[in-house]
């Protein structure tokens, strides 16, 4: 069988897109709304996809409220709240859900997933992030941000006694025998007993181990620090390369980083973000594009444009070029994202926030055919093993990638026509770690 592409779902529960819920169809309050968002997940379910990515975030963004008003990615559910209720309406659906390392503890995280990856069956994903926002910093007892590196030197560690968390109890631990009246066999527990300048976590974690061994690993990063933590740790890397040949480097660095690690690179499933219109024409997916940025607010829009770069450009002239912007302590790869954009495009700093204001990635726009031979050179080239969708409105722009765009993946033998079983490593091909302290 060729290679077969992995589909998530960016969900945030719902679109990017800054405009998205003021589309003709669109349902303006999926974001709090649990009969909307049980169906999005069972649509995806339908269509086979590999997962529902939930991003988060610790703090309101960080705009202006002129430019807030106008988001509907302002607010959102708590992933482990919501995840949780979408595994009792789906069957294989994978839940990956986001979790920082910056402002929580292990055995919280450690917790929480593995609670999950029961209660769904083995379907649950964390998504290890540092959070670059520095307005999350005052909402968990800091004056200032943490520093970048130092984001990412914790996060390393937080990894490791999250997974010596899990590994807390051997898989057959629990013998629930009635005749003698044991529950557990104290042989089969590991206390953790870590210790470091960051963290004292006693263990052992009060849940039994995973079903899954580990939930799969999910990490967002790509900044020099973002890829070898990645490339140490990752299962699935969510990234951001607009342009195929960004994508094969970033790709043959990242899984020749875990190789030298000496592990395998198909252990790894790359997918970065892909936002996708479809139509019945090419016509039809540009209409509906441009149609869809004219509900973005210019407000809005600048405003993210000095979050992507950890700078306020409001003062600037609106159609004068982006002057040289410093480095800051938020996201760099976004900040050099934007000013690739702007020297190579030659785009003024209005041209550059109705791109971010309404999405800036990678774009693919066209119909079904187009969108798979798009995907497909992505897949064959190396530049990816698949996508993460990003859904221009809900429900109609996910009716359309699951109707049109699945049926033409499927005929080209890209993609799965049934689940290849009922975990979330099992569907994405990877294997179920080893417990480190009770290895068979």
């Amino acid at each position: 069988m060729s290679r077969q592409l992995r589909l998530g779902a960016f969900m945030r529960p719902t679109t990017i897109h800054t405009g998205a819920w003021r589309y003709p169809g669109a349902y303006p309050d999926a974001n709090f709304n649990f009969a909307h968002l049980k169906r999005f997940a069972q649509t995806l379910e339908r269509g086979r996809f590999d997962a529902f990515f939930m991003a988060d975030h610790l703090a309101v963004l960080n705009m202006p409220l002129d430019a807030l008003k106008h988001s509907h990615t302002v607010t959102s559910f708590e992933p482990l709240t919501l995840l949780p209720a979408l595994a009792a309406v789906t069957e294989r659906l994978g839940l990956i859900a986001t979790a920082s390392t910056t402002f929580d503890a292990p055995y919280h995280v450690a917790r929480r997933f593995a609670s999950l990856d029961h209660i769904s069956g083995g379907r649950a994903g964390w998504n290890l992030v540092t959070t670059s926002n520095p307005d999350a910093a005052l909402n968990f007892g800091l004056d200032e941000h943490v520093e970048h590196d130092e984001r990412y030197r914790r996060a390393r560690e937080f990894f490791d006694v999250v997974t010596g968390l899990w590994d807390s109890w051997a898989d057959d631990a629990f013998i629930r025998d009635i005749e003698t009246g044991t529950f557990f066999d104290p042989e089969k527990l590991h206390v953790l007993n870590y210790k470091s300048e960051n963290f004292s976590v006693r263990g052992p974690l009060n849940i039994a181990r995973p079903v899954q061994g580990w939930p799969v690993i999910v990490q967002a990063g790509s900044s020099e620090a973002g890829r070898q933590i990645a490339a140490e740790t990752a299962e699935v890397v969510f990234t951001a390369q607009t342009l195929l040949a960004d994508g094969k480097r970033f790709y043959a660095d990242v899984k020749g980083r875990m190789e030298k690690l000496g592990r395998e690179r198909d252990h790894m499933k790359i997918l970065p973000a892909a936002f996708v219109v479809v139509g019945d024409t090419l016509e039809d997916a540009l209409e509906t594009r441009a149609r869809l940025d004219t509900f973005v607010h210019y407000e809005s829009g600048i405003a993210s444009l000095s979050i992507a770069l950890g700078h306020d450009v409001s003062g600037f002239d609106p159609d004068g070029p982006l002057p040289e912007i410093p480095e800051t302590n938020a996201s760099r790869t976004a900040r050099q994202r934007v000013v690739e954009w702007a020297q190579r495009d030659g785009l003024t700093i209005r041209q550059l926030a109705q791109r971010i204001g309404g999405y800036s990635g990678l774009e693919m726009v066209g119909t079904a055919k187009m969108i798979a031979d798009q995907m497909e050179q992505w897949l064959v080239e190396e530049g990816s093993d698949g996508f993460n969708v990003m859904f221009p409105y809900l429900p109609g722009g996910l009716d359309d990638f699951v109707d049109k765009v699945i049926p033409e993946l499927q005929k080209r033998g890209l993609f799965r026509r049934e689940y290849e079983g009922a975990t979330l490593r099992e569907n994405l091909g990877l294997p179920r770690p080893e417990n480190r302290f009770f290895a068979r």
